[in-house]
C-alpha cells in the first residue's frame, strides 16, 4: 500500500461529490462513487460499504476485487471506531470475503447519522504493512461524507425513507382546547422530526381522536403514528396526547392481507384449468378419443406441477426466518444445472434463454443442485417480464479462487439504483401490477441458505443482470 494517500485525488473526488450533491443527486449512485473513491484515494485492492439494517447488514457498494461481495449478507461488529483486521479475524462482519486470494486485510470504519450506526466503509489490502494515521483519517473523512448522504435520507435500502433513528419511547404532548402544544417530549421530537422550538407554541401537526379512541396518522416520512389523548386530570382545558411508531405493526398486517390476496390470485389459474380439464374428460370421455384424452391428461399433470411449485414458493415467503426447502449443499457441476434448469423451463421462456458462456472448465459449486431450477425460473420470469418480447435473456457462467457464478441478464426496462435491494422485499413490485412480488425474494433465501448471494445491478446499454454467487467446493 502505499505510504501516504493520494491527496490530490481525494480533492478532486470531494469536489465532483459535493458538486453532484448539492446538485440533488444521492442514494446508491452517489454512494458507489464514494466507494471508488476511497479506493483509489488509500490504495487499496478493493472498497465497499456495508448497510446495517435490524439484525444484519449488507453489502449495498463495492468496488475493485470487492466487487463480487455485491449483495452479500454480513454479520454487523460491535466496533464503534476505526480498524485494521486480517480477514480471517472479521468473519464476514464487516467486508465478507472478496473475490482475489490476494487480499489479506480490511481497514474499516462506522458511518453514523448523529448517534446512529448505518453502515461501514471499508477498504481491503494484501500485504504491505498497515495503513497509517493518515489512511484512517482520510476514510474516517469518507465515511462522515456517507453519513451526510445519509442524513439526506433518499435512495438507500434500509435508511432511504424517513428518520433513521426509530422512536425508542412514546412521544407525549399536552395541548390545549385549540390544539396549541404547550408540552413536547424529546420522543416526540424523534418521532415527528420537529424540535421543541418548531412545536412549541404552535398548532398540533396531526388531529387529536376523542377519549377511548385511537387515530393512525401518516406522516410525510411515511412513518405512521398511533395516537391517543384523554383530559388532564383537574385541568379540563388541557389534553394530554400520546403517540407511538406504529409502522411495522401496520405494515406485517398489511403483508398478512396482501400475502392472502396473492395466494388466492397466483393458485386460482392452475387450480381452474385442472378442474376444466377433468370436468371435460368426466363429461366426454368417449367422444374425445385417444389423442383428446391423452391431451388433457397432459394438461392436468402440467398444471398439477405449476401448482405444487407455487405452493412451495407461496409456504416459503410466510416467514422471514423459516427454512427453504431443499436437499443438504454438496459439490456440483453449475454448467451442467444450469442446462438442465433451462431445459425445463416453460416452452415460451426456454425460446427467450440464450446460454450464452457455460465454460467446461467451470470449477464445482458448493449447494444444492437441485435448487437451480427455482432460481433459474425465478430470475428468467422477472427477466421475460421487463424486457421486450423480441430481446435474449442470456445466462453466463464464471468460476474464481473463491465462487462460482451465473449471471442472467436482459436488455428490459433496467432497474433503478436505489431499487437494487428493495427488489428482494417479499411484495416489493417495481412497477404496478407487475407481480406478487416472492419470487426475488424467494431467490435470495434460496441462495444465502446455501452460503451464496446473490444481487441486481443496472445493465451497461440498458436492462438488469441478476448475479448468484456460490462457494467453491
Amino acid at each position: 500500500m502505499p505510504d501516504r494517500p493520494d491527496y490530490s485525488a481525494l480533492t478532486r473526488g470531494q469536489i465532483a461529490l459535493l458538486e453532484r450533491i448539492s446538485t440533488g443527486d444521492t442514494g446508491l449512485a452517489m454512494l458507489g462513487r464514494l466507494v471508488r473513491l476511497a479506493q483509489d484515494v488509500l490504495g487499496a485492492l478493493g472498497a465497499g460499504f456495508a448497510e446495517y439494517g435490524p439484525g444484519h447488514g449488507r453489502v449495498i457498494a463495492c468496488a475493485g476485487r470487492c466487487a463480487g461481495a455485491l449483495g452479500r449478507r454480513v454479520t454487523v461488529p460491535e466496533a464503534d471506531r476505526t480498524q485494521f483486521l486480517p480477514l480471517d479475524a472479521l468473519d464476514d462482519a464487516i467486508a465478507g470475503r472478496g473475490d482475489g486470494t490476494d487480499i489479506r486485510y480490511v481497514l474499516g470504519t462506522p458511518c453514523a447519522v448523529g448517534d446512529a450506526v448505518v453502515g461501514a466503509l471499508y477498504v481491503s489490502y494484501g500485504e504491505g504493512g498497515e495503513p497509517g494515521p493518515e489512511h484512517h483519517a482520510v476514510l474516517e473523512l469518507l465515511a462522515a461524507t456517507a453519513g451526510h448522504l445519509y442524513g439526506r435520507q433518499a435512495g438507500f435500502p434500509v435508511h432511504g425513507d424517513g428518520p433513521v433513528v426509530a422512536a425508542l419511547a412514546d412521544g407525549l404532548a399536552v395541548v390545549d382546547r385549540d390544539r396549541v402544544v404547550q408540552l413536547w417530549n424529546p420522543a416526540a421530537e424523534r418521532l415527528t422530526g420537529r424540535t421543541a422550538a418548531e412545536a412549541l407554541h404552535h398548532e398540533l401537526p396531526f388531529p387529536v381522536p376523542p377519549p377511548g379512541q385511537v387515530l393512525v396518522h401518516h406522516l410525510p416520512s411515511g412513518r405512521r403514528l398511533k395516537v391517543t389523548a384523554g383530559d388532564l386530570p383537574r385541568t379540563p382545558a388541557m389534553r394530554v396526547v400520546t403517540f407511538r411508531d406504529s409502522t411495522d405493526q401496520d405494515r406485517r398486517h398489511e403483508d398478512r392481507d396482501l400475502f392472502v390476496a396473492v395466494t388466492s390470485h397466483e393458485l386460482r389459474t392452475p387450480v381452474t384449468v385442472i378442474k376444466g380439464y377433468a370436468d371435460t374428460l368426466t363429461n366426454h370421455w368417449d367422444s374425445l378419443g385417444d389423442q383428446g384424452r391423452q391431451d388433457a391428461v397432459r394438461a392436468i399433470g402440467a398444471r398439477a406441477g405449476e401448482l405444487a411449485r407455487l405452493v412451495d414458493r407461496l409456504l416459503s415467503a410466510t416467514s422471514e426466518d423459516g427454512e427453504v426447502g431443499g436437499a443438504p449443499p454438496g459439490p456440483f457441476d453449475l454448467a451442467d444445472a444450469l442446462r438442465a434448469a433451462a431445459a425445463a423451463l416453460p416452452a415460451g421462456l426456454r425460446r427467450r434463454l440464450v446460454l450464452e458462456n457455460l465454460p467446461g472448465d467451470l470449477p464445482k459449486a458448493f449447494g444444492d443442485r437441485d435448487s437451480l431450477a427455482t432460481i433459474l425460473t425465478e430470475l428468467a420470469t422477472n427477466a421475460d417480464k421487463y424486457s421486450p418480447a423480441e430481446t435474449e435473456v442470456t445466462v453466463t457462467a464464471a468460476g474464481d479462487e473463491s465462487t462460482v457464478t451465473f449471471r442472467v441478464a436482459d436488455r428490459g426496462i433496467g432497474i433503478r439504483p436505489e431499487h437494487v435491494e428493495r427488489a428482494f422485499e417479499r411484495y416489493w413490485q417495481g412497477t404496478a401490477g407487475a407481480g406478487a412480488g416472492l419470487g426475488l425474494y424467494l431467490v435470495r433465501r434460496i441462495v444465502e441458505r446455501q452460503h451464496g448471494w446473490v444481487s441486481l445491478r443496472p445493465r451497461q446499454g440498458g436492462g438488469t443482470v441478476a448475479e448468484v454467487r456460490f462457494p467453491r467446493a
